[in-house]
C-alpha cells in the first residue's frame, strides 16, 4: 500500500498562513501524482490541489485558487500545500492521497488508502 503521512496543521486566525506536508512511506513520490483532500464537519472528503508526476502540472479548486500553492521535494519524498489568506471556510481535516491528479479536482476520487490526516482550524 502506499502510505503517507499528513502534518503541519493547527489552529491559525483568518488570514494567517499553513504549510501542510504530506510525507510518503515505502514508495517514492516522485513517480506518483498526489492529491490534497479536505473533509469540513459534516461535509464530503472533497479535492482542494493535486500536483502531476509527469510534468509538475498543478490544479486547485475554484476556492482555493490563488491563495494554495502545491509543491514537491523530491529529496524529502514530500508533498507540500502551502495555504496563505486561509478563511474559515477553510477549516477541516486535510488529507493527502497518492492518486490521479485531473481537474476539475473536486471530480478527483481516491480508491486506496487514506494516512490520518491533519487538523487546519481558522478562527478568530
Amino acid at each position: 500500500q502506499l502510505q503517507v503521512v499528513e502534518s503541519g496543521g493547527g489552529l491559525v486566525q483568518p488570514g494567517g498562513s499553513l504549510r501542510l506536508s504530506c510525507a510518503a512511506s515505502g514508495f517514492t513520490l516522485e513517480y506518483y501524482d498526489l492529491v490534497w483532500f479536505r473533509q469540513a464537519p459534516g461535509k464530503e472528503r472533497e479535492g482542494v490541489s493535486c500536483i502531476k508526476s509527469s510534468d509538475g502540472t498543478t490544479y486547485f479548486g475554484d476556492s482555493v485558487k490563488g491563495r494554495f500553492t502545491i509543491s514537491r521535494d523530491n529529496a524529502k519524498n514530500t508533498v507540500y500545500l502551502q495555504m496563505k489568506n486561509l478563511k474559515v471556510e477553510d477549516s477541516g481535516v486535510y488529507y493527502c492521497a497518492a492518486t490521479r491528479c485531473i481537474e476539475p479536482v473536486g471530480e478527483i476520487r481516491n480508491f486506496g488508502s487514506w494516512g490520518q490526516g491533519t487538523q487546519v482550524t481558522v478562527s478568530s
